[in-house]
Formats: structure tokens, C-alpha cells, sequence
């Protein structure tokens, strides 16, 4: 994205009142609204065809068709969300953010405050974008040392070996057969599964 490119918004009108108000207080502060959605019936199509930087929604209170939407674009078409809401409460913050709300801010806001809360939002969901990531990373780490384990018992088992021989074992074929060692782990588990 051209750092210099205003942001690209996309509006979710999810009250009865029109959004001119803040539409033109999005076109003040500088921010270009690309897409509207009327209702969270277009929410999710329109995030994935027309990719915004960042999603707004106006709310009284979030309805339960706006979140189950949201939480269908955090999984297909992440973005960050920032949801201006008439009512707050504990029960609504708790559940927009579940449904992947990145910031929720009751009452109006000028034109001046747009840009901050504009800002915490993406630096909140690049954040959280990072730790997920990093989770991600870890959880698949972690699978494939459960698979190297269960590899290297089926040859200690099978070969007679010794722990460290069983892995040099597993090493040594994964290095010559060209395969990461969890994939040549699987690979064996399956072969033993077959054999068994």
C-alpha cells in the first residue's frame, strides 16, 4: 500500500439514521470511503471484493447479524473495525470484540479524533495480527515435535535404538531424501500405521 494513498475505508450502516454525517467527517479528516454497506448483509462480500484498509461501523448496539458477519470476515478477509456505538456496556464491548472488533467507541466523534482512533485501531490489529501469527507458529512447532517424537518410537521400537540413533536416523533420511524431518516423521508414522 502507497503510504501516501488515503486510507480506504468501507462504511457498515447498521442503524435506521442515514450516515451522511459521518461520511463527510471520514471525507474531512482525509480518509476515502470506497464502499457502503447497508446492514450486515453485504458486510462480508464487500470486505472481500473491495479489500479496505479498515472497516467503520455505526451502531446503536451491535446486532447479532453484524458480529456473526464480522467474525465470518476476521476468519475469510481480516481487517481492522472500528465500531462507533450509541450503547456500551460490558456484554456488547465483550462481544464485538469476539466477533473481531478492534476498537469500540461509544458516543459521536469529530472529525479531529477520527485519526487517532483511526491509528490505534491498525497498530491494535497489526499487533494482534503478530501475535496470532507467532501462536500459529508455535502450535505448528509444537505438532511437529509431537510427530518427530512418535517417529522416533517407532524406529526405537522397531530398530532397537537408542533415542539419539533414532533421530540421527530420521535426520540423516530426511537430509538425503530432500524432506523437512516433520514431513519424513509423518510419512513413516503412516508407513508404520500401515504396517501394524
Amino acid at each position: 500500500m502507497d503510504p501516501s494513498a488515503p486510507l480506504r475505508l468501507l462504511l457498515v450502516n447498521d442503524t435506521d439514521r442515514p450516515m451522511r454525517q459521518l461520511r463527510g467527517a471520514f471525507a474531512d479528516a482525509g480518509y476515502l470511503v470506497i464502499a457502503q454497506a447497508d446492514g450486515a448483509a453485504e458486510l462480508l462480500r464487500l470486505a472481500e471484493s473491495e479489500r479496505p484498509d479498515i472497516i467503520i461501523v455505526d451502531t446503536e448496539s451491535p446486532t447479532r447479524d453484524t458480529l456473526e458477519q464480522l467474525a465470518l470476515m476476521e476468519r475469510s478477509a481480516p481487517r481492522p473495525v472500528v465500531m462507533f456505538a450509541e450503547h456500551g456496556g460490558m456484554p456488547a464491548i465483550q462481544a464485538a470484540v469476539r466477533a473481531g472488533v478492534t476498537a469500540y467507541i461509544v458516543d459521536h466523534v469529530s472529525a479531529e479524533r477520527l485519526a487517532p482512533i483511526i491509528d490505534m485501531a491498525r497498530v491494535k490489529f497489526e499487533e494482534d495480527a503478530a501475535l496470532k501469527r507467532k501462536l500459529a507458529d508455535m502450535e505448528r512447532q509444537l505438532a511437529e515435535r509431537k510427530l518427530i517424537e512418535r517417529a522416533k518410537g517407532i524406529l526405537m521400537r522397531r530398530r532397537q535404538l537408542g533415542e539419539e540413533e533414532a533421530y540421527a536416523l530420521l535426520r540423516g533420511q530426511a537430509m538425503r531424501s530432500g524432506l523437512r524431518l516433520a514431513d519424513l516423521a509423518l510419512q513413516l508414522i503412516h508407513a508404520s500405521e500401515l504396517l501394524d
